[in-house]
């Protein structure tokens, strides 16, 4: 099964036999407007780079068939809301809000467009015409974690964090899994910068974990600010959502890096059938939807061959990043045996052994 027709099952099994009666679509020969909200610049590489990547390969394949726009660097607030109400206004009917803080504005504009389908990266509500899609980040950061419990010769891991919920804190859980997997004395300290895209404190960070004793760093940012502090202090470090290399020719080890391609494609096929319902979507290694990027020239050839048995064991389903037992920081046992369900995944509120920070108190 390709990578096109294994996302397109997930969509189906998520979405269910019925189409969504009504719904705003192109009619005679007009083209669908699919609309793109994205909370940062779109840059080179990052976040809003792979999302951008997405939307030109839905223009190449559909051609006259759609029209798409996209408006970049929208904050997570009041903004957000007007340029989605907008786009909905406008005609727009697909649109795609791809930031976890866009959730409840979507879900407003979705409620008073009901024709207009909507879509939601990351986030959990959904609605009559209103879907959610994410990608199983966890899986790379796993592999990226064994690759630093390797490779550490500090035993110290840097990690720059955007916001403490679910999704980043599995990401860093995973990261610390993967390292304790290989090397017991690995710990990692987190680094909150409370935003998704804000260069000058994701170096500021990164300085300071390097200064800490931090010889591997990497982050769940937007810029390649991590990347490129780590090349210029001789240190390794991990891309995120894009392949990164370029900024850190000889600190890239890996990428975790998104595609939203396929799923795009699909999306907009359905729509334009008129058989599209809302999914509840989360893809991962096996979907094509996460992948590593190159392993650098630092890795050594038996972590190479290592990283490619883990990688296939994980996308043939042998390998979950949290297999029980998974216990907390605190020594409190939180999931006991077998794969970890999606739903304690979503709810993950904690770090797990191996991440030396604590959460800040809310």
């Amino acid at each position: 099964m390709n990578e096109r027709r294994s996302a397109l099952k997930l969509i189906a099994a998520a979405a269910g036999a019925s189409a969504l009666p009504g719904l705003a679509r192109a009619q005679g020969g007009a083209p669908l407007k699919v609309g793109f909200v994205y909370v940062s610049p779109i840059g080179d590489a990052g976040w809003t780079f792979q999302h951008e990547l997405g939307r030109r390969e839905i223009v190449k394949a559909f051609g006259p068939k759609i029209e798409t726009r996209f408006v970049e660097s929208v904050p997570e607030g009041a903004d957000a809301e007007r340029v989605i109400r907008e786009m909905a206004q406008s005609g727009h009917g697909l649109v795609f809000a791809t930031s976890f803080g866009y959730m409840n504005y979507v879900e407003r504009v979705a409620r008073a467009f009901p024709k207009t389908a909507f879509l939601h990266a990351t986030g959990y509500k959904t609605g009559k015409n209103m879907g959610v899609y994410n990608a199983r980040f966890y899986e790379g950061r796993y592999l990226n974690g064994v690759i630093a419990g390797y490779m550490t010769k500090s035993n110290v891991l840097g990690y720059v964090g955007a916001f403490p919920i679910p999704e980043v804190l599995q990401g860093i859980n995973a990261f610390a899994r993967g390292a304790r997997s290989v090397n017991p004395n690995a710990e990692v300290r987190v680094i909150w910068v409370n935003s998704w895209y804000d260069p000058g404190k994701e170096r500021e960070a990164a300085n300071t974990l390097l200064a800490q004793n931090a010889d591997i760093v990497t982050h769940h940012t937007d810029s390649t600010a991590v990347v490129q502090a780590a090349e210029e202090r001789g240190k390794w470090a991990f891309g995120y959502h894009s392949d990164m290399s370029k900024y850190g020719p000889k600190a890239h080890l890996t990428a975790t890096t998104h595609h939203w391609g396929n799923f795009y494609h699909q999306t907009v096929e359905q729509v334009l059938a008129g058989n599209w319902q809302p999914p509840r979507l989360w893809g991962g290694m096996k979907d094509g939807m996460v992948k590593l990027a190159p392993l650098g020239p630092a890795v050594p050839p038996e972590v190479r061959a290592k990283i490619e048995k883990l990688e296939a064991d994980m996308v043939a389903g042998a390998l979950h990043a949290f297999a029980g037992p998974v216990v907390d920081q605190d020594g409190k046992t939180r999931h006991a045996n077998g794969p970890m369900s999606d739903d304690a995944l979503g709810k993950m509120d904690y770090f797990v052994q191996g991440v030396a920070s604590r959460l800040p108190k809310r």
